[in-house]
């Protein structure tokens, strides 16, 4: 079937819940799968799941309902927290932010926001065996590119991607080479609210696989405000969460949100079409996701199902499991083991996720899925969430400190604008009230088949006393099984990883090369080592005696996540 990418598309008036419960398939695609299959990630930024494959039609998304319709729906996939940075270090390593230290929210991006709350930029350092999942799968042969978004909370060793750039692209491997290939679409992003986005999103009319190609595009200003489109009209209805000011501005912001999806729709079917255009699309695992949930107030950076909740589809070569819907509980961080285990690699012993899919899928599905809130830019908090398929806990260790918070770059948000105004006018109801209270209970419990918008806390209902006892113990459980380090303050942390403020470094590899053969190690326990013996050549991952091609000299290099790299080369004699 032949993906197609139209510019205009049909708008439908028709908005389906997307939050009802939906009954558990036994899907085919828990077979197990072949070792050798592609692997396509596409991943878009700040979105809940508001498209009609997840029973939200407000606009029409081609190219996902399709992919959907020859694929598997999980409807219950959560990330570990409400933005991004920490979830995709927790996408990156399979490890929870809060056990490996990235869980406040830009911990070395943004030294501007260091600088007002006093704590040095710094990197976050799993522990030494961890590894990123694109390293893992390049030590077992598969060629790992990444377009182009990062953003871990750490600095990826140039080991994790054969390419990680604006033209990274599967195109660029080595003729009958495996390929993990990810494509993010930043085209969703909070920021697409407040200003237009960059003109880099019109490479995806071409995407380039080379620098220079990149180069002649251009695509590096900000889009003019009057190119800015709407694909959606003006006088349909877009659905309002009822936590959010009734406005002409926050109605043009949900105008905005959907529109954003459709192009979005539209740069997923330019990648699909070149997909089978190179005769790939039979031979690729899909998975489409998004990093958390939605851009608006109250949706990113938050606990509730707004802020974490996120659509899932997976699509197989042979279509098995073909427009079913898995309701299983899934985490973050079982996207790196559920690879692995499609890809028949065993699954690393620090992984703290759990393959849902392959030769090593878990014997039983989840019973809960966890999420952890702290710092956001300037702004503290720390808040866990526990949730099953029904319950959502939150658990507030600030109960003092009110909902909100002051988050600068959200302020920019015409709709959260608008929620202020009314604030001090005095013209918000009582449910948008609510995200203003000085205070919070130490305990929230919510039905989230209910009371989707988690508006109601059931916490002091006896009714519910078992229920909240249970996610409660869950939540103790898994802090002692995992560890908190976000119940430290910041600075503290930051002296037990950085001793007198300084980063650690990786210790220089020891070079040895003898008879034409490359060897190579570092004193720094789980550093990763690589090498390349031209500029133009991808770092690779040194997994043991390498036979050097003819060359003068090789470049080394040693890295553990977290840590200062160490460079050298070595003269080849």
């Amino acid at each position: 079937m032949r993906y197609f990418c139209p510019t205009l598309l049909c708008v439908f008036l028709l908005l389906s819940c997307q939050n009802a419960p939906v009954a558990a398939s036994q899907s085919e695609a828990n077979e197990p799968t072949s070792a050798r299959y592609h692997v396509l990630w596409l991943v878009a930024e700040d979105l809940s799941p508001l498209i009609p494959p997840f029973g939200d039609s407000t606009v029409a998304t081609p190219n996902l309902s399709r992919l959907a319709a020859e694929g598997i729906r999980y409807p219950n996939l959560f990330s570990v927290s409400g933005v991004c940075a920490p979830s995709r270090s927790a996408i990156a390593t399979g490890m929870y932010p809060i056990s490996i230290g990235s869980m406040h929210m830009r911990t070395s991006s943004r030294p501007d926001y260091m600088a007002q709350i006093g704590i040095t930029p710094y990197e976050a350092i799993p522990p030494p065996e961890a590894r990123m999942m694109s390293e893992v799968l390049r030590e077992h042969g598969y060629y790992c590119s990444n377009n182009a978004k990062q953003d871990y909370q750490f600095k990826a060793p140039v080991t994790a991607w054969d390419d990680s750039s604006p033209y990274a692209h599967w195109a660029n491997r080595p003729a009958g080479q495996p390929f993990f290939s990810v494509f993010n679409f930043d085209i969703t992003h909070e920021s697409n609210l407040f200003s237009p986005p960059s003109t880099s999103f019109e490479r995806w009319a071409h995407l380039p696989t080379t620098r220079e190609a990149y180069k002649i595009g251009g695509w590096n200003d900000r889009l003019p405000e009057e190119d800015w489109v709407f694909y959606v009209p003006e006088d349909l209805e877009v659905p309002r969460p009822p936590y959010l000011a009734d406005t002409d501005s926050t109605r043009r912001d949900l105008r905005r949100v959907y529109s954003n999806i459709v192009e979005m729709d539209r740069q997923v079917g330019i990648v699909l079409d070149q997909l089978e255009a190179d005769g790939l699309l039979d031979s690729t695992i899909i998975f489409w996701y998004t990093d958390h949930g939605g851009p608006l107030p109250r949706q990113k950076r938050l606990l509730y199902d707004s802020g974490i909740r996120v659509p899932l589809i997976v699509r197989f070569p042979d279509q098995r499991g073909a427009g079913t819907i898995d309701s299983q509980l899934i985490s973050f961080v079982d996207l790196a083991p559920t690879v692995f285990s499609l890809a028949d690699i065993p699954v690393p012993a620090y992984v703290q996720g759990r393959a849902f899919l392959g030769t090593q899928r878990a014997r039983q599905p989840r019973e809960y899925v966890f999420a952890a809130a702290d710092r956001f830019d300037t702004e503290y908090d720390r808040i866990r969430a526990v949730r099953d398929q029904r319950y959502k806990y939150l658990r507030n260790y600030r109960p003092d400190q009110p909902y909100y918070l002051p988050v600068t770059y959200r302020e920019n948000i015409p709709a959260m604008r608008e929620l202020l105004r009314g604030r001090e006018a005095g013209t918000l109801d009582s449910i948008q009230l609510q995200w203003f209270r000085e205070s919070k209970p130490l305990e929230e419990l919510f039905d989230t088949y209910t009371d989707p918008h988690e508006l109601r806390n059931l916490a002091g209902d006896p009714a519910y006393a078992a229920k909240l006892r249970e996610l409660r113990e869950a939540n103790e459980s898994f802090l002692l099984t995992y560890g908190d380090l976000g119940a430290m303050p910041e600075a503290d942390f930051l002296a037990t990883i950085w001793p007198e403020g300084s980063q650690p470094a990786t210790a220089a590899p020891t070079v040895a090369v003898a008879n034409g053969t490359l060897h190579l190690r570092s004193a720094t326990p789980g550093a990763s080592l690589g090498y390349r013996w031209s500029p133009d050549m991808a770092w690779q991952v040194f997994t043991g005696p390498v036979a050097l091609p003819e060359t003068d000299s090789v470049e080394v290099v040693a890295h553990r996540i977290g840590f200062a790299p160490a460079y050298g080369s070595v003269a080849v004699e």
